[in-house]
């Protein structure tokens, strides 16, 4: 079988209970809580109005402005699962529109998202189905392949394996490693409770801001 060729399922799905308590955290806490290092890059957009995106990673990997293995992906994902696709980043055609979008809805599908472009954006920003993408294009797609289906892929530097869980929010994106989870959701949520500390601080008036002169000095400027 040719390596272009490959359809697969995801050979895990993470347990439903700890992906809704990654939903529970915003982006920012995970990212931090992965060093800061493994997020996807900036220009992965939400194009939807609002709406939290998690679930695991049902991958595709295609060629540029096609998207035959999309489609087949929106027949072959399971309720739940994140249509991640690694469209190359290019942004001359389409990768979906509100038609697949919105079987992809229809399905139980619990968002998609497109290293690429969408178009019929109008549509898509004034619901609350979750879709991130590079950029916006009126240009539709081809249909000829080459893909496949859950295998590795990168999106924008962010490495996503099938079955990752993807997290989503207004401020991008992350994919957490399943054998991580555990452990980036409980650092996550201690980042949680730290903020919510400092923002009661915050409000009362009670900051202890000495930090910042002990810090300039020790850097050798004259506070």
């Amino acid at each position: 079988m040719s390596a272009s060729m490959r359809i697969q399922d995801i050979p895990k799905r993470p347990d439903a209970k700890l992906v809704a308590e990654l939903a529970k955290m915003v982006t920012p806490h995970l990212s931090d809580s992965m060093e800061r290092l493994y997020a996807g890059g900036p220009q992965l957009r939400p194009m939807h109005k609002s709406g939290k995106l998690a679930g695991p990673a049902y991958t595709v990997k295609t060629t540029p402005g096609d998207n035959l293995l999309v489609h087949k992906a929106l027949d072959a994902a399971k309720p739940g699962d994140v249509i991640v696709v690694d469209a190359g980043g290019v942004l001359e055609n389409a990768i979906i529109g509100e038609l697949m979008m919105s079987r992809a809805r229809q399905r139980g599908v619990a968002g998609i998202v497109i290293w690429g472009a969408i178009r019929d954006s109008a549509e898509i920003a004034a619901g609350t189905y979750p879709v991130y993408a590079s950029g916006v294009t009126h240009r539709g797609p081809y249909k000829n392949g080459p893909g496949e289906i859950n295998v590795p892929i990168n999106m924008g530097g962010m490495a996503v394996n099938p079955g990752d869980i993807i997290v989503g929010d207004a401020d991008g994106l992350v994919a957490i490693p399943q054998e991580q989870a555990e452990r980036i959701l409980k650092s996550a949520q201690g980042i949680l409770a730290k903020e919510t500390a400092a923002m009661k601080e915050i409000q009362a008036g009670t900051v202890d801001r000495a930090w910042v002169d002990k810090s300039l000095k020790e850097k050798g400027y004259n506070v």
